[in-house]
């Protein structure tokens, strides 16, 4: 036995390594790649200080904060994936399919259309406003998809996210039609998931969620193993299933609302890497939260660097590149499941 556990984290340690070198690896080309390119070479002396004042602008107020944020974004949402996909025991729970990043997007496209430019920080107010309409659309979904004496059904959270969905999306359609142009174009790029107007102060106002909410989960993976037993070995064995169940399911809607308000509607991400680190370590949540979280990270972060080099100098938002990835995946995912 002791054996099968030294192995198992000898594996996780390995899988964690490999992750982390790939995130380097797509950090360090990221850096060299977009509208105006800088050799590995001229990275180097300008993070030693001996760059130009054109190659310290785009390495350090364009470049890094968008690499950042982009690894933070990727971590957030696949974390929130593994939460949804435990407590809904449903392999195919995701913050974009379920509709919780379609609920921040009509709280953001409402602050957008309500308040004046320049009266709130757009970057620290806005993950407020996505919250808000990230919760009411997750108390809506689970009010609806629960029965006192069945709990939730797999079946019937992903119907009911994707009923939610598409009327939250037909309201948007609505609410932009009454935009002007400059704030349509905002909200256009938001919608595709355009990571490219970032800059620190979006990194700054995601950074706290991600600080004190990511470790209340890794605190909570004992309770999340029970929680894949089913609901009445986990209550048999003292998890207090209701409470436990709310408090995960606010901080999945905590993560991936605050990811989504500054990176704009990115799917699929909580979907492909909680999947890929289920297949590359197993379901025991200590060792799957943290490769979730890396691959996460690396997803968007390659979906972002890929939409700069592809076309250039036109840019893909980041939204759309791991959209064309995730939606075969999730079909793949659906046509493998008992759903």
């Amino acid at each position: 036995m002791e054996h099968v556990l030294q192995s198992k984290a000898h594996k996780f340690r390995l899988i964690l390594a490999s992750s982390f070198a790939l995130l380097i690896f797509t950090f360090v080309f990221s850096i060299n790649t977009g509208a105006s390119s800088m050799s590995p070479a001229e990275v180097v002396q300008t993070f030693l200080g001996n760059g130009t004042n054109q190659q310290n602008l785009i390495l350090y107020e364009f470049r890094l904060p968008r690499i950042v944020l982009s690894v933070l974004v990727g971590m957030g949402l696949a974390v929130s994936g593994c939460v949804l996909q435990s407590v809904s025991r449903n392999a195919l729970a995701e913050p974009g399919i379920l509709g919780i990043n379609a609920g921040a997007g009509l709280a953001i496209l409402f602050f957008v259309t309500l308040i004046p430019t320049g009266v709130l920080s757009a970057a620290y107010f806005v993950p407020l406003f996505a919250l808000s309409g990230a919760l009411l659309a997750a108390v809506v979904i689970y009010v609806l998809a629960f029965k006192r004496q069945e709990g939730i059904m797999p079946t019937r959270l992903i119907l009911t996210g994707v009923a939610i969905q598409a009327g939250i999306n037909a309201a948007m359609i609505v609410l932009t039609l009454r935009l002007t142009p400059e704030r349509y174009e905002t909200v256009a790029l938001w919608l595709a998931g355009y990571i490219g107007t970032t800059s620190w102060d979006y990194v700054l106002a995601l950074l706290p969620w991600m600080i004190i909410i990511l470790p209340f989960v890794y605190y909570k993976v004992n309770v999340l193993n029970l929680l894949n037993l089913g609901d009445q070995l986990a209550v048999g064995l003292g998890v207090d299933l209701e409470k436990e169940r709310r408090l995960l399911l606010f901080a999945a809607v905590c993560l991936a609302a605050a990811s989504v308000s500054v990176s704009g509607s990115i799917s699929f991400v909580g979907l492909i890497a909680p999947h890929l680190a289920r297949q590359l370590i197993g379901g025991k949540h200590q060792y799957y939260l943290p490769v979730a979280a890396l691959l996460g990270g690396l997803l968007v972060l390659l979906g972002d660097t890929l939409g700069r080099a592809l076309l250039g100098p036109t840019e893909i938002p980041a939204g759309i590149v791991v959209a064309v990835i995730g939606a075969p995946y999730f079909l793949y995912l659906l046509a493998r499941s008992k759903v």
